[in-house]
């Protein structure tokens, strides 16, 4: 394969994505350095915001973290050399949700021993790619033929 370039993704294409995903990877600070771990997450669309809502373990890293944050999701399809990525860029918040906020924007943890801690990263700036081959060097793949 040639060189592969790179496309933004429109806030709108990158705000699809994040509707239509389930997990993703936040990043924080634990002790001065960043640390990314994966969670479950809901995206918080209403009339006055956009955030993206998580649930943690009280007391554990992610809702002890400071207050800066970010959050990625992608997909990568090695065959084909193309992928696409979003990041999402803000603070992290904890909210004390009402029942109503907890069953329109549970994020569902796949792990829920001790999920009591509800956070939302309050984006300043969501931005995507799309990473796709400018070029093909050959029309086949050599593993067809070995």
């Amino acid at each position: 394969m040639g060189d592969t370039g790179a496309e933004p993704l429109s806030t709108e294409d990158c705000l699809r994505l994040l509707r239509a995903g389930t997990v993703g990877r936040i990043a924080v600070l634990d002790e001065g350095f960043p640390i990314v771990l994966p969670v479950n997450y809901r995206l918080v669309e209403t009339s006055t915001l956009t955030w993206i809502a998580i649930r943690t373990r009280i007391g554990g890293v992610i809702d002890l973290a400071p207050i800066n944050a970010a959050f990625e999701i992608d997909n990568i399809d090695v065959t084909h050399h193309e992928a696409w990525s979003v990041l999402a860029r803000g603070t992290l918040q904890h909210i004390y949700a009402d029942v109503d906020f907890r069953a329109r924007f549970d994020p569902e943890p796949w792990v829920i021993d001790e999920r009591d801690a509800w956070l939302a990263i309050d984006p300043f700036a969501i931005t995507g790619r799309h990473l796709l081959p400018t070029a093909e060097e050959w029309t086949f793949h050599l593993s067809a033929y070995l």
